[in-house]
């Protein structure tokens, strides 16, 4: 247990996740802007999830994903470019958006949960729900 541990980083370094988050936030943005969703959704989920326990950590990266995951309209599309090593943390972040309750984020995870599903296998599913130590 205490190799794992090791893996998260203290809460005084939150303030430098929570900068990083902010300049994927601002690349994230840029992308959008020049019409590349997919692009944008890459980079908000590179270096996901955040390695810390720290809940405003989460949150602001969660933003981010959120962000660049409303932002799909092609979902057929977006596997054609995403690579599949992605699969795994897009799984976790769609859960997360299906906890949110809110309808608009729901309906879009759940039309990209049926095509990842469709892609990755129900693995992907168990994957992300047996992994608790790298929680979004």
């Amino acid at each position: 247990m205490m190799a794992r541990a090791e893996k998260f980083v203290e809460v005084d370094n939150a303030e430098a996740i929570i900068t990083r988050i902010e300049h994927k936030s601002r690349k994230i943005e840029s992308l959008l802007k020049q019409n590349k969703p997919v692009e944008a959704l890459k980079t908000a989920l590179e270096g996901s999830p955040p390695m810390t326990r720290d809940e405003r950590c989460k949150s602001a990266n969660w933003i981010v994903v959120h962000r660049a995951l409303m932002a799909i309209k092609d979902i057929e599309g977006m596997f054609s470019s995403l690579d599949p090593e992605y699969y795994d943390i897009l799984m976790k972040y769609l859960y997360r958006g299906l906890s949110t309750g809110d309808r608009p984020t729901c309906d879009q995870c759940l039309r990209i949960h049926e095509k990842l599903t469709e892609r990755a296998g129900l693995g992907c599913i168990l994957r992300s729900l047996a992994d608790t130590v790298n929680t979004v």
